[in-house]
């Protein structure tokens, strides 16, 4: 098996290259984000797409339902805007004088509306304020992070995003250095020196989306596979950052995490 790779920093350059997969062509595109699959499903509507994680396929018009999905695309979802509500839950508990929260996220990427409009819903019900700062590549999330801290937010979500995952390091740097509590989307965050994670488990998901790629290229029809949400969640919680920036956590959220990074 021959395996073609490709990789943006940004959005910009996705139509590109996916076109440039179907040109090759090949037998099967696996994507990862929303920006990726829609990309993808621009560029053909005959070769078979595999979603690693992307969040909402329904409410963003990548597929019509999940139990089975149309045209030439199935895959795995992340949750997103319930996983919103539960990140913004974790904040809450972790710091329950909070009174506003920033949210940082990719205008570009059509699933962080849908996940904003969640966490908006929820933080009503808390009776927190929300600050929004907008970033769509890297030399705008330095300024972002500014804007909430001038805000006066506790703490911030950043939201899921392929642009962001590619800068993980670089956001929970600035984040680090500008001493602000932070909830991230995804584990390489913790692991990167990033507070809390609380999300599906991606590799998990990339796993489960391999088996897809093996029944489709033994002749199963996208449409024939459901499109599946995650099955195992993780909660990562880096004391050592935690300490590092002031905050003491909750005993009872540390008593919860599936992991704690001293």
């Amino acid at each position: 098996m021959v395996l073609e790779f490709r990789s943006a920093a940004g959005t910009d350059r996705l139509p590109e290259l996916a076109a440039e997969l179907v040109r090759l062509p090949v037998d099967v595109i696996v994507v990862e984000g929303t920006p990726a699959a829609r990309a993808a499903k621009q560029a053909t509507s005959s070769i078979p797409i595999v979603m690693g994680t992307v969040a909402e396929p329904v409410e963003t018009g990548l597929v019509t339902n999940l139990a089975r999905p149309d045209g030439n695309i199935t895959g795995f979802t992340g949750l997103s805007p319930e996983l919103g509500t539960k990140r913004l839950g974790l904040l809450k508990e972790a710091f329950p004088n909070m009174e506003r929260v920033g949210v940082l996220l990719n205008p570009r990427n059509p699933a962080n509306a849908l996940q904003l409009a969640s966490i908006k819903q929820a933080a009503a019900t808390l009776g927190l304020l929300v600050e929004v700062a907008e970033a769509g590549s890297r030399d705008a999330i330095a300024a972002a992070l500014d804007q909430l801290r001038e805000r006066g937010v506790s703490a911030a979500v950043v939201l899921g995003d392929s642009v962001y995952f590619n800068e993980h390091k670089f956001i929970v740097l600035l984040v680090t250095a500008k001493r602000l509590p932070a909830i991230y989307p995804d584990r390489v965050y913790a692991e990167a020196g990033g507070m809390i994670f609380y999300g599906p488990d991606v590799r998990d998901n990339f796993h489960r989306a391999a088996d897809y790629v093996d029944r489709l290229l033994k002749g199963a029809k996208p449409g024939d596979l459901p499109v599946q949400q995650p099955t195992k969640f993780e909660l990562v919680i880096n004391v050592a950052v935690a300490k590092a920036i002031g905050v003491t956590l909750p005993s009872g959220l540390l008593l919860r995490a599936d992991e704690v990074i001293e």
